[in-house]
């Protein structure tokens, strides 16, 4: 968070746009560190039969402050206010500012107990276990059979074992992982990150008034995982994966064909968009929840961290170039094929769910991936 701070104080002060994109690289840094501590955190404090609803909520609140910053850059941005000339500095200062805030919260989320065992802080652990079982045992009805565990403390592993633990012991749960993450992250990276371009090339929307089409964009994207993540728990992973993932790329598809037949308008391009994106933000929350789920505890972070760093790469780096350019053809056809492609990449992601899912719905970590220092498991 401060390494996200400091870069994001710096942007705003950026004096050309190699200092600006430098800053925004060393921001991009702060928030993959971000996602990695985030999803382990929630899996390893989260009760099984929960945690795909609390992981695609906590993750879909990222859309809350997509419109908030939607909202302030509006306002800042309005040449009555502030302008182009200092409105993008106060809006990226403003997250900044914000940031200690987040900080001050961090001490009242308890470090995970699991971390805790396998680092050899026993008591700390219990000290953890026993608050949670002090104030919040009674809400629990269905306590599953007790097992145990023995493991060996203070095994270390860097990035490279765990590229190689993950390709070797989990080779198809790489696959699967792998294909998640690429296709919502080439799916969000061509759409969100171009999505101020497409209106102003193809509609003629004013800069300024941008912001005010991002907030049903980010409404629909918050909503899906509110909406959705029960379901992630109840009907199962395989199934919803499955669905969000297809149904995302279908809307997109069939938004892409009308917009190449000149029939949206840019309210109901927007909207088109909101309804693609309601499915596709539960399916780019549950990449990150099953990326977290399904590799053993002492690789988790680094698990997510690689995935992570893997897919926005990939989908990162080559989307926004690649739809940059179809944008700046003026061709609505070109930019339906990038549109298709996005698609193609959600649908094979959700065939490929379908065939190499996991069914972690309502199951112990432990279960699903047996801690790397385990000696051996008694029931």
């Amino acid at each position: 968070m401060l390494f996200y701070a400091a870069a994001s104080a710096a942007t705003a002060l950026s004096v050309n746009f190699a200092t600006f994109a430098a800053c925004r690289f060393f921001t991009g840094m702060g928030i993959g560190g971000e996602y990695a501590a985030i999803n382990s955190a929630i899996d390893e404090l989260i009760p099984a039969r929960m945690r795909g609803k609390v992981d695609l909520a906590i993750n879909g609140s990222y859309w809350v402050g997509a419109a908030l910053g939607a909202v302030v850059s509006s306002v800042f941005l309005d040449p009555a206010v502030l302008g182009h000339r200092w409105g993008w500095r106060a809006a990226f200062g403003l997250g900044a500012v914000l940031s200690p805030a987040i900080l001050v919260m961090r001490h009242f989320v308890p470090e995970s107990p699991r971390w805790l065992m396998v680092h050899g802080r026993h008591r700390a652990a219990e000290a953890i276990v026993r608050d949670i079982e002090t104030n919040h045992a009674h809400r629990v009805t269905d306590p599953a059979p007790l097992r145990t565990i023995r493991i060996a403390v203070g095994r270390r592993f860097g990035l490279a074992d765990v590229a190689g633990i993950v390709l070797t012991q989990y080779r198809s749960r790489a696959v699967f992982c792998l294909s998640l993450m690429i296709a919502q992250a080439f799916f969000y990276n061509a759409i969100f990150f171009t999505y101020a371009l497409t209106l102003t090339r193809f509609y003629g929307v004013l800069p300024e008034h941008v912001g005010s089409f991002i907030l049903p964009f980010a409404l629909g994207n918050l909503l899906g995982p509110l909406v959705l993540g029960h379901f992630f728990d109840t009907i199962g992973r395989k199934k919803m994966i499955a669905f969000t993932y297809g149904t995302s790329g279908l809307l997109l598809l069939l938004t892409g064909y009308w917009f190449d037949q000149g029939l949206l308008t840019s309210a109901t391009h927007a909207l088109m968009w909101s309804a693609s994106f309601f499915f596709a933000s539960a399916a780019a929350s549950s990449a990150y929840l099953t990326v977290s789920e399904l590799f053993p505890l002492e690789i988790r972070a680094l698990a997510i961290a690689l995935f992570y760093a893997v897919g926005t790469g990939t989908g990162g780096l080559l989307a926004p170039a690649l739809f940059g350019k179809l944008i700046e053809s003026g061709s609505r056809r070109a930019l339906f094929a990038g549109y298709a492609v996005a698609a193609a990449l959600m649908v094979g992601a959700a065939a490929i769910t379908l065939v190499l899912g996991v069914a972690a719905e309502g199951r112990a970590l432990e279960d699903i991936a047996a801690p790397l220092s385990a000696l051996d498991r008694d029931s």
